[in-house]
């Protein structure tokens, strides 16, 4: 029989008031059920990553660790993001003897009770575990429909995504001490993971609706993400704005040679409607192709001043 492994369970927290007390409870009484059958060792703890909250998350957080150890949590100096919360979390898990990390989202619509299969899979060799959704039926048809269209965009990019994957993963003392290897600061974990090449396997679990309070990524953050997923993984954006460039140079010579021949057959064309709509279209191509190459520029500008991901301002200690 395997002897029993540390387990962090790593949840990332931004004002989780309403559900951390829920949540930590179902959490709580999964590790005392794994923890009875041999499957995680005593040692095992459940840690929050609190991103800077301004609600009372992390008063909640300090009085769980009083009433029990096996609660452990870091606070953030500020809001840094949900990959920031997610990567510091697994840091210092790994960091304070954790053998294996799984991070999940603290309202746990993420369906806690498929820790068990996780943890299969690392006792039979995997160092990545990935989570994936079996059904999309909790989303609107908006984000259905352009979460969809974004893996398949960025496959067709050349990043090697798991379709309809999240942040919900196993992740192995090493493999955790690898991704801490990659030094960007836009973090996209999604797609570094997959980039480390370790031995890996899929869980599929049920999304469920959430019990309280509301979702705090918001489309804002949502879009950020994305960006920060095209942009730290392909180059073909530029690329395609070169083929616009391309591409609008054929149609300024169809139109060259199209004017030229109306000019030689004497057909007297009034111009202005003509001059006002290339003047339009070729203004918004450049300045689509220098937002582009913007965000390229401006990211490679921020990788370079090399600044710390995330400072944490406290702490409850991780119960040992």
């Amino acid at each position: 029989m395997a002897e029993p492994v540390i387990l962090y369970l790593v949840m990332p927290c931004y004002n989780e008031e309403e559900v951390l007390r829920m949540s930590s409870g179902k959490a709580l009484d999964l590790y005392a059920r794994l923890i009875d059958n041999g499957t995680i060792s005593s040692d095992s703890r459940i840690l929050f990553s609190d991103d800077g909250s301004k609600d009372r998350t992390w008063e909640i957080i300090t009085e769980l660790h009083a009433e029990n150890e096996t609660f452990c949590g870091i606070r953030l100096s500020k809001n840094r993001g949900h990959q920031i919360a997610i990567y510091s979390g697994m840091v210092y898990a790994a960091e304070h003897g954790a053998e294996c990390v799984i991070t999940i989202d603290a309202d746990l619509q993420q369906d806690i009770e498929a820790v068990p299969r996780f943890l299969q899979k690392y006792a039979e060799g995997c160092d990545i575990v990935y989570g994936v959704r079996d059904s999309r039926d909790t989303d609107s048809l908006f984000k259905k429909t352009t979460a969809t269209m974004y893996y398949k965009f960025m496959r067709s990019l050349g990043c090697d995504l798991i379709e309809q994957s999240a942040d919900y993963r196993l992740l192995s003392n090493r493999a955790v001490k690898a991704l801490a290897s990659y030094k960007e600061n836009n973090l996209f974990i999604r797609g570094l993971v997959p980039e480390m090449g370790f031995k890996s396997d899929i869980v599929y679990f049920h999304v469920k609706e959430r019990e309280a309070g509301s979702s705090k990524y918001t489309l804002k953050k949502m879009v950020s993400l994305a960006l920060n997923g095209i942009t730290s993984f392909s180059i073909q954006p530029i690329r395609l704005v070169g083929l616009l460039g391309v591409g609008v140079l054929i149609v300024s010579v169809v139109m060259m040679i199209v004017t030229l021949i109306d000019h030689i057959r004497g057909v007297t064309v009034a111009g202005w409607s003509t001059i006002v709509i290339s003047i339009w279209f070729l203004g918004s191509i450049q300045l689509i192709s220098l937002g582009v190459i913007g965000e390229y520029v401006g990211r490679t500008y921020m990788e370079t001043k090399n600044r710390p991901r995330y400072f944490i301002s406290d702490e409850t200690g991780d119960g040992k």
